[in-house]
């Protein structure tokens, strides 16, 4: 709630509320502010408060009124004086962007239901630091500091890969495995390799608001394929198969984002028919391997690497910032794939690739990820209590990571009365191509185990 003080109008706060929300990009280019009067509302002020704060705004270049439509984030300017300024109302990668900031944008000490990682108490652990400084005794970083890595990776790294890939029933040699920086570069060399600009790309939806900005940062047409419990629609892909002829499907086959859903083998087998009969490939990202179990169904380990690629990485279990990932590719895409590889990073650090093969070959990781695994099972019960104590209801069976929920209301306008509770939550929108109005919310079970955030969700929700 705002209070007017001697210092600063009430006008002047709501305006400098905005402000910082536009410029820390946790409102978006293009987006619309609330209405004066919901705005009103909202803070409990007079409409004549909210016109004024939003004319500061609009004084400020932060915002523009569109007649009858009301006011937007305006799309920032650029880059140069007289570049024209465009707004993008409904334009995924923009607001995949302001999800992204705002999820690493430290608003609060607060847990946050929108974060799509780990509390950082969950990952820490002794054996990592152990591990480094093991690699890392005088003559050893001597040597590795001076010269560039191998182009593929650590082979030793690519060695106990390929051991932990068999596990899965990914059968694949180290030589034909490539270490990334984290996943999401993974996904970016597939991409560039085997894609151009204006090709068009299959993409599960709901999914990865990131991967539907990075592919259209690149160029690509986006062809949502609506994601059911036991895959992709079929139907819908064979008619894009028809139309548009595309080059690449992107699959999160196991604990699916946002909505924990998990590929049957019926579906894979009838996936892979779809893809040998129109000749595309499909990069499956396995980002959760480590939270799942062994034996669910995988499209690589049953198409032995022939139109798939496989790409996975440590980020979400073990070591966000030490940006390890890797991907396994069918013997005829390693050289190409490589080569895009060299051309973006060159290679990748091998001191940090030595001390996770380290901690993978003594267990270290394996032990772990089932203490993450363990706790997470708490924590997901715990939250689904909550969750529906709340009014909620879920979309799909709770399980992984995430929980794909039903609130009632519409999401965007409960993220920003979240937001000056001091909560950052991911609106169901965000997780479309095409953002429009949902009902439905990502949460991570990991970080919505507070029962006092459930409290103030049920409050909100109440009054919208």
């Amino acid at each position: 709630m705002l209070l007017k003080t001697p210092t600063q109008s009430l006008t002047e706060q709501l305006a400098a509320r905005f402000a910082d929300r536009i410029r820390s990009r946790l409102l978006a280019p293009g987006e619309r502010l609330p209405s004066v009067r919901q705005c009103a509302e909202q803070n409990q002020v007079s409409p004549s408060t909210v016109v004024a704060a939003y004319d500061q705004l609009l004084a400020q270049g932060l915002v523009e009124a569109r007649k009858n439509r009301g006011f937007y984030v305006r799309e920032r300017a650029a880059r140069g004086a007289g570049a024209k300024t465009t707004s993008r109302v409904g334009d995924a990668p923009v607001n995949a962007a302001a999800l992204m900031r705002g999820m690493f944008h430290k608003v609060n000490n607060k847990p946050h239901p929108g974060m799509g990682v780990f509390p950082p108490d969950w990952l820490e652990s002794t054996f990592m630091p152990a591990a480094v400084r093991k690699v890392t005794h005088t003559r050893a970083l001597q040597d590795f500091s001076l010269q560039y890595g191998e182009p593929l990776g650590d082979v030793g790294l690519r060695r106990v890969l390929a051991q932990r890939l068999a596990t899965l029933n990914v059968h694949t040699d180290p030589d034909h495995i490539i270490t990334t920086v984290g996943a999401t570069h993974a996904l970016d060399i597939v991409s560039r390799t085997l894609l151009r600009a204006g090709d068009p790309v299959m993409v599960e939806e709901p999914g990865w608001a990131m991967e539907f900005a990075r592919l259209a940062a690149l160029g690509m047409r986006i062809l949502p394929v609506p994601r059911r419990a036991d895959g992709p629609d079929l139907e819908v892909m064979a008619k894009y198969c028809e139309a548009h002829k595309p080059k690449l499907y992107v699959s999160v086959s196991v604990f699916h984002n946002p909505t924990g859903y998990c590929l049957t083998p019926g579906g894979a087998h009838r996936l892979l028919q779809l893809a040998n009969q129109h000749n595309f490939h499909i990069v499956e990202d396995d980002t959760y391997s480590h939270i799942a179990p062994e034996h669910a169904t995988r499209l690589t380990a049953l198409d032995g690497l022939q139109r798939t690629v496989y790409v996975s990485g440590f980020a979400k279990i073990l070591a966000p910032n030490w940006r390890i990932g890797y991907l396994a590719a069918p013997p005829g895409l390693v050289e190409p794939l490589l080569d895009t590889k060299l051309l973006s990073t060159l290679t990748t650090p091998a001191l940090l690739e030595k001390a996770l093969a380290l901690c993978i070959e003594q267990g270290q990781l394996r032990r772990h990820a089932e203490r993450i695994r363990t706790r997470l099972d708490v924590a997901r019960a715990r939250s689904v209590k909550l969750a529906l104590g709340a009014g909620c209801t879920f979309a799909a069976e709770p399980v992984g990571l995430f929980g794909w929920v039903d609130t009632g209301v519409d999401t965007d306008i409960l993220a920003q009365r979240m937001l000056d509770e001091g909560y950052l939550i991911a609106p169901g929108a965000l997780f479309h191509a095409a953002r429009a109005p949902s009902t439905l919310m990502r949460i991570n079970f990991a970080t919505t185990q507070d029962a006092a955030f459930w409290r103030v969700f049920a409050r909100l929700k109440e009054q919208m």
